[in-house]
Order: C-alpha cells, then structure tokens, then sequence
C-alpha cells in the first residue's frame, strides 16, 4: 500500500452499552441542527420591520421544513437513480429499495427547494425572504454535513499520492471502496468551497440589490454551490458520460442555469415592498372625555 501523509485510524462507531452509531451519523444530525437553529435566529432577527411588508415567521419554519422533507427524498432519490443509471436499468427492482444506494444530494436541494417554495405559499408567507435566510443555514449544513463524511469514509475522491491525501486504516466498515488506498478528501474540499461561498453570501447580503428579501442571496448560493460541487466533482470517482463531463457536473450545469434565469427574473421585477404609510393624526377630543377611552384605530 502507497502510504499517505494522512492516515486515518479509529472506530467509526460510538459504542454505548452494547449498542453502536456511526458517529457519521450523529455528526450529519448535528448538521442540520446548526443550520435549522441558525436559520430559526435569522428568522427571529426579522420580526420587526419597518416597510410594512410580512416578516418570516418562526412559526411559519416547522410547516416549511416539514414540506422540504419529502420533496428532498424524492429529488435526491431520481436524481441517484440517474447518475447510476445503468445499475438501476439492468436491477429495476432495486429502484425503490431504500437499502439500495442512497440520494443524491444536488436533487435533493433543488426539489426540497421546490416543495418548500410551496409550502410557504400556502402559509402567505413571504417567499423571498424565507430564501434569503435559508440561504445562510443551506450553505452552513451542506458544508458541516460535507465533514461530517470524513468519520465514515464517504466522500473520498480519486487514488492519489499527493500530500494532502487521505487513506482510512483499521476494520471499518468504511462508506469507501478501498479504503486504505490514499485518495484525495473530495468532501473536504467542496466544506472548504461551501464555507468560502457562505461568507461571500453574506457579505453580499450587506451591499447593493441583495439587502432587498427578494431571493437573490438564495440564488446567488445555489448558483455558487454548482459551481463548488462541479470543480469538486472531477476529483471524483465516477465515469464521464459526456467528453470528460461526469453526470454530476451536467446537473451542476443546469442548476447554475436555474440560479442565472431565477436572477434575471428577480432583476427584472419592480420592486413589491410599498413604503408604510404615516399614521393619520389623533381625532380631537372634546374636554372631559379620556383619550383613553376611544378604541384603537391602528391597531393590527
């Protein structure tokens, strides 16, 4: 075996009481804790506005994530069979066999994304500004849930002998094939892309037309992220299907197409927001009657 500067050697499992979990596992939860908890914070940060306009409501996030879910296991799930197309065309069954294979996370985002969107519909709630604050908590989980595949192996790129590769040593089972191989941390490096683009979003966020709720720093994130996950992708292990394209990086193309027309349509839309209107000066009170006593005319 080539050896690598970087040798992983530990138990991929926490073991309690006879009992065993990946700590993967546990580290992938811990994930999309952080990033539900800080999109929950952005949201509260938002209740008070001065335009008028609806806030994001904290409320509203519950039913929202709820309406992701599905859309995300559904997305990810067609969009796995379709980078590994030819495994499922010659084993159909196994189409919806949950134990076989996995999903794909670029679907996932892009249907969740989807059903989320509608979901919020249905609330009233204020679309734009939902996205815009999932944006910061997307960006965060996808990059912590990229480390989190470094305590199970998964992730890992091409065979390689540079100095920054890692090989996984000790029993196992590992989420890699060849394990003890030194390959290059494909999954550190898209953490490492998702948390540079995480601090682009939001010092975006603070300048010109993406201080306005109205998508753009959501689309500007999706967008950025196809352009992390396409570089990303050659390093990994999948057979091109198109000149030295992988199918992963044709999705990648077509979401950063999605992220572009979704920003032209933002850009060409007038502005929605009307300002607040003033308050209509207090009615005149005749002497003897408590101003106190009349009901209030303003109030929501």
């Amino acid at each position: 075996m080539q050896p690598a500067v970087i040798q992983l050697n530990f138990d991929p499992y926490l073991r309690i009481a006879g009992q065993a979990i990946r700590w993967e596992a546990l580290a992938l939860a811990a994930a999309v804790f952080v990033a539900l908890a800080v999109t929950a914070l952005l949201a509260g940060r938002g209740q008070r506005r001065s335009d008028g306009s609806r806030p994001a409501a904290r409320d509203d996030l519950l039913f929202i994530v709820l309406g992701i879910v599905p859309g995300a296991v559904i997305g990810g799930r067609l969009t796995y069979l379709l980078v590994h197309f030819d495994y499922y065309q010659a084993n159909p069954s196994l189409a919806i066999d949950p134990s076989s294979g996995g999903l794909a996370l670029s679907g996932a985002v892009i249907f969740g994304a989807l059903t989320g969107i509608y979901v919020a519909g249905l609330l009233e709630a204020p679309i734009g500004r939902w996205l815009d604050i999932a944006a910061v908590g997307l960006l965060l989980g996808l990059g912590l849930g990229k480390l989190a595949q470094v305590l199970g192996g998964s992730g890992q790129g091409i065979v390689s002998g540079a100095d920054w590769a890692t090989a996984y040593l000790g029993p196992g089972p590992w989420g890699v094939l060849g394990p003890d191989l030194p390959a290059l941390p494909a999954q550190v490096f898209e953490a490492i892309g998702d948390a540079l683009l995480l601090i682009l979003v939001v010092l975006a966020g603070r300048f010109g037309p993406f201080q306005r709720a109205n998508g753009r720093r959501f689309l500007l994130a999706l967008g950025g992220w196809a352009i992390v996950r396409f570089i990303v992708a050659s390093w990994w292990r999948d057979a091109p299907v198109l000149g030295s394209l992988k199918v992963e990086q044709l999705i990648d193309i077509g979401i950063l197409l999605i992220a572009l027309a979704g920003l032209a349509v933002v850009r060409s839309r007038p502005a929605t927001i009307e300002p607040q209107m003033p308050s209509a000066p207090a009615p005149a009170v005749s002497p003897g009657i408590s101003r106190s006593a009349s009901p209030r005319r303003d109030a929501p």
